[in-house]
């Protein structure tokens, strides 16, 4: 039986895709989605994990499969942004970052020596953080954090965000689409968390410049 049916979900446009996609071959079907989810952020893990969920409830794959394809798919992804960033470097990053208002090389090295001294945790919690799920694999590539570790926390921080999700859309059955409005409210708690810190840093920099000026 076609899962998606249970509930009115649009198969249009990129989530539909992902959706039939985890229809057709499921739990590889899964893991191929949310690799694709962390280097394409609009493909939304919220809808995709609980949706594994639902459908190893109806017997598509098993919850353990579920749970494991995802979690591989995750770890996938994000070694493809840890490249990417091992790519770039630290020179170039460095000379992108100097080039930004109200940036200074200052605040690079600060942010390098933060990353030195809780990279490891950040990777961990970053893995269940929304948004940050995906980019913290690029400054722990540019930093050359050594890959072991990264695979291991990488692996284990996505085990414990897919497990929550993906056994909530297993419980919640067809009411899996719920799930999303929960992670939506966290994600938006992040959102404005970031702004706001933008926002501080912007307001107390051109202050000091004005300072300084003067």
């Amino acid at each position: 039986m076609n899962f998606l049916a249970q509930h009115e979900i649009s198969t249009d446009g990129l989530v539909g895709w992902v959706t039939g996609l985890m229809e057709t071959i499921g739990g590889p079907g899964a893991g191929l989605a949310v690799a694709l989810e962390n280097l394409f952020p609009p493909i939304p893990s919220e809808v995709i994990l609980p949706l594994a969920g639902f459908a190893a409830a109806r017997g598509s794959m098993s919850l353990v499969g579920a749970i494991l394809w995802t979690t591989l798919g995750s770890v996938v992804g994000a070694v493809v942004l840890y490249y990417l960033g091992a790519w770039l470097g630290r020179d170039r990053t460095r000379a992108i970052a100097v080039r930004l208002p109200l940036v200074k090389v200052a605040d690079v090295d600060r942010t390098e020596a933060w990353f030195a001294r809780h990279g490891t945790k950040a990777v961990l919690l970053g893995r269940m953080v929304p948004i940050f799920r995906s980019f913290i694999s690029l400054p722990a590539g540019v930093e050359r954090m050594a890959l072991l570790p990264f695979l291991v926390l990488t692996a284990l921080g996505s085990l414990i965000w897919n497990t929550a999700l993906v056994l909530a859309g297993y419980l919640l059955g067809r009411s899996w689409w719920l799930v999303e409005s929960y992670v939506g409210i966290f994600q938006k708690v992040v959102i404005v968390a970031v702004l706001a810190a933008v926002a501080w840093f912007v307001v107390t920099r051109v202050l000091r410049t004005r300072r300084a000026r003067a």
